[in-house]
């Protein structure tokens, strides 16, 4: 398949699934990870089994319930109703490296075969400009001059240090810059101040976690936009939300499963165009899956289907009773949420 001007419009969607339906089929599972990486070396996950297949509710631990609930309509989406016609089959990838030491990246760079493009962790706060220059310099060095490098800040760093960090950044000619700075006010400075560098703002947080998820698109503080399945709302939203700001997007995911993997790329998939490499490939992040058959980088880019989890492995990494509870509680509070109001948080409905 390939790339057209437009997509057929998704069919509507069903409406709320009984509470009762999600908890029949609920498994949570405790996948270790190869790096630690967001500050966790244990990712956890909801699946739940609708009559479109399986889908993935796993909000970060600290996210509170209203927060949460978007993820519940994206994994409601994903598992109860048809997904948009697809445009593509195979989506190309960016390899991820975290905030390692540059000894490490080729070590990393080795989980993901095939792939051109790399997205580089910086700002930790336990790390230093001179630990991420490092670190991109070893990418730099073990993709060639040809590779692509994007770096990705998370909110991390003041105006002022972003521009510093840009500087000392830019010599590793750097595809875009992905959060620098948390606001979107300080996101319109440092691309203000940055301009003539040449070097493209990319939003993440201040789509995926901003009251209106548009603001940042409407304040022109950003080149491109980083749009994730579940803290969005699912794939309608998502498709609807970058239908409205016009600009160019990177599909990424949220250290999913295989299953939650298997969302984005068919986000990806519906998209009019692709113009960038998707960072859809963070299952060579686990050390374990949910299936023997991963949504993983194969010469750089992962494929597009719907993934049914091997029930060894579901018994092999499910999670503690207790932490199990908690996710069906979680489940709980969050499908209320969505009960009570639109079918994802209202943070998310503009």
């Amino acid at each position: 398949m390939t790339d057209a001007s437009a997509a057929a419009p998704p069919p509507p969607a069903a409406p709320l699934p009984p509470l009762d339906e999600l908890l029949g089929t609920a498994r949570v599972v405790a996948l270790p990870l190869v790096t630690r990486f967001r500050g966790i070396d244990v990712r956890e996950a909801m699946l739940l089994e609708g009559p479109e297949g399986w889908t993935e509710f796993s909000p970060f631990a600290e996210y509170p319930d209203d927060e949460a609930s978007a993820w519940l309509a994206a994994a409601i989406d994903f598992g109860w109703n048809p997904t948009p016609p697809i445009l593509r089959d195979r989506i190309p990838v960016n390899a991820t490296i975290p905030a390692v030491d540059p000894d490490s990246v080729a070590a990393v760079l080795a989980r993901f075969p095939g792939c051109r493009t790399a997205k580089v962790k910086v700002a930790a706060r336990d790390q230093t400009l001179a630990q991420d220059v490092a670190r991109v310099r070893a990418v730099r060095e073990a993709l060639g001059p040809e590779g692509r490098i994007r770096v990705d800040a998370n909110g991390g760093w003041n105006v002022d240090e972003a521009e510093h960090a840009i500087h000392a950044l830019a010599p590793f000619d750097l595809e875009y810059v992905e959060q620098p700075c948390a606001s979107v006010a300080d996101l319109l400075e440092i691309s203000i101040r940055t301009k003539y560098m040449g070097i493209p703002i990319a939003a993440d947080e201040s789509v995926r976690r901003a009251d209106d998820p548009l603001a940042v698109a409407e304040a022109d503080a950003a080149d491109i936009l980083v749009v994730k399945a579940q803290p969005l709302g699912g794939i309608r939203r998502v498709l609807e939300l970058v239908d409205r700001t016009g600009l160019p997007v990177v599909v990424s995911s949220a250290l999913d499963t295989s299953i939650g993997l298997a969302m984005g790329a068919h986000l990806a998939a519906a998209l009019p165009s692709l113009d960038f490499d998707c960072g859809l490939g963070t299952a060579s992040l686990l050390a374990a899956d949910v299936s023997h058959a991963p949504i993983a980088p194969i010469d750089g880019a992962v494929e597009v289907r719907r993934v049914l989890p091997d029930p060894e492995l579901l018994d092999r990494y499910a999670a503690t009773p207790e932490r199990t509870d908690w996710w069906l509680g979680r489940l709980g509070r969050a499908y209320a949420v969505l009960a009570s109001g639109p079918r994802a948080s209202g943070r998310h409905a503009k």
